[in-house]
């Protein structure tokens, strides 16, 4: 019998995660809402980790929104290759920029709207971007999000806007951003991508997927 997605549920869920991983935050590294757009912006396709090597000497030089609206394309693409897909990035970074200096007086903006307006800005890095720059409650639905999102049964779509609709019905607002980092911490440590580690999850008995791998694959 399928387990139903409930505010109870999700409220035990929750706490069992927050057990199991205290410390949990968004794994890129950011000093302010500008240079978390532009790590967000980097992570396409990228690891957090690899993401966090890049921004290390790119906020030392780009500190406004300006730095970036004016950089030289070519070597904005160098600086960031290493995160892959650079050329399209850095068109997009510059584009951000420029836009946030043209229309916002170089500030990012804290509106949904405002935010979705930017080049290359969806509602995942809106949502990340107003939850943990800006202490707005929002879901970010990413890669690890998602996926876990799906497996436990709280959404059976593969629609990011529409898992968004879904955990927000049933996560307690004051709840969405920590939330996000709970599945994320466990989407990259147990609830992996290939072969989930069901036999070392906390939260088991609450999960809705079917092919629960209960010991170790040799």
């Amino acid at each position: 019998m399928a387990v139903i997605a409930t505010t109870d549920r999700v409220k035990k869920i929750i706490s069992l995660l927050e057990k199991e991983y205290p410390r949990t935050r968004l794994a890129l590294e950011s000093k302010s809402p500008l240079e978390l757009l532009v790590a967000l912006i980097l992570a396409a396709q990228c690891t957090d980790e690899r993401v966090n090597q890049v921004t290390k000497g790119l906020f030392k030089k780009y500190r406004s929104a300006r730095d970036y609206a004016v950089a030289n394309l070519a070597t904005l693409e160098e600086e960031i290759r290493p995160t892959g897909f650079y050329r399209n990035k850095a068109r997009s970074i510059k584009a951000c920029c420029q836009a946030i200096v043209e229309s916002f007086g170089g500030q990012v903006p804290d509106r949904l709207e405002d935010l979705l307006s930017l080049h290359g800005v969806g509602r995942k890095t809106a949502n990340i971007l107003l939850g943990n720059a800006f202490g707005v409650p929002a879901i970010g639905v990413d890669t690890h999000v998602g996926r876990v999102s799906q497996r436990i049964g709280l959404s059976k779509y593969q629609d990011p806007d529409k898992i968004e609709e879904d955990l927000c019905a049933v996560v307690p607002r004051q709840k969405w951003v920590r939330f996000c980092h709970l599945l994320q911490d466990h989407g990259r440590k147990v609830c992996v991508a290939r072969i989930p580690l069901c036999y070392q999850c906390v939260i088991i008995k609450l999960c809705d997927y079917p092919d629960k791998t209960l010991k170790p694959i040799k």
